[in-house]
Parts: C-alpha cells; sequence; structure tokens
C-alpha cells in the first residue's frame, strides 16, 4: 500500500506502507486508519516525536560495537542486502516527512494522507 503525505506548504512525500504506518504512529496517530490529518496545531508535537525517534535511533546506533556493526554487515551481505537492496532504517526514512512538516509549520498549514 502507497501512502502519500501532502501539504500546500511542500512536495508530496510517498512511502510504502509499512514504513509510513511506522512513522504515523511515531507522530501519534493511528496507523491503521486509511487517512489522517496533522493539524497546524499538532505539528509542534509531531515534529518533537519524529525527531526524538531519529535521536533514538542514532544513539541506539552509536551505541553499536564495532562487533556489532560488522556482524550486521557481513549477515546483509549474505542476504544480498547490499547496494539498492540494503536496508534503509528510520532516519533515512523520516527526513523527507520531518521536512515536509517542518516546512508546514513555517507556512501555517495542515499535513494531510490517505485523501
Amino acid at each position: 500500500m502507497l501512502i502519500t503525505f501532502k501539504s500546500k506548504a511542500g512536495a508530496d512525500v510517498l512511502m510504502l506502507g509499512k514504513a509510513a504506518s511506522q512513522l504515523i504512529e511515531i507522530l501519534g496517530k493511528d496507523a491503521a486508519d486509511g487517512k489522517g490529518i496533522i493539524t497546524v496545531e499538532q505539528l509542534p508535537r509531531a515534529i518533537a516525536r519524529l525527531q526524538t525517534a531519529i535521536a533514538k535511533e542514532r544513539e541506539q546506533l552509536a551505541a553499536q560495537s564495532a562487533e556489532e556493526r560488522d556482524a550486521e554487515e557481513e549477515t546483509a551481505r549474505e542476504e544480498g542486502r547490499t547496494g539498492m537492496n540494503a536496508a534503509v532504517n528510520l532516519t533515512q526514512r523520516a527526513w523527507p516527512l520531518l521536512d515536509l512538516l517542518q516546512r508546514a509549520q513555517a507556512e501555517r498549514e495542515p499535513v494531510v494522507w490517505g485523501v
């Protein structure tokens, strides 16, 4: 399932269902609902929640030992998850949405999806 986040403040952000659902839940919304809105009043909290999730993931990645990172890279190579097949982490997926939320806040526009 493809989810499109939209706002008059910026370009649409497209994501596949699983990644979009994860981000919708981080934003404090119901991912099971096919559509939703982050109102202008809700934007500061949504931005803060997303920034917190990004920071938490970065801390977890930084806390990994070199051996753990090497083991994960080796497993990824063995499973063929390299190059274009490499896993994309939350931080990488969240940046386009975070940018849209910040633009929407600056221009006082809501962000919607599923409409």
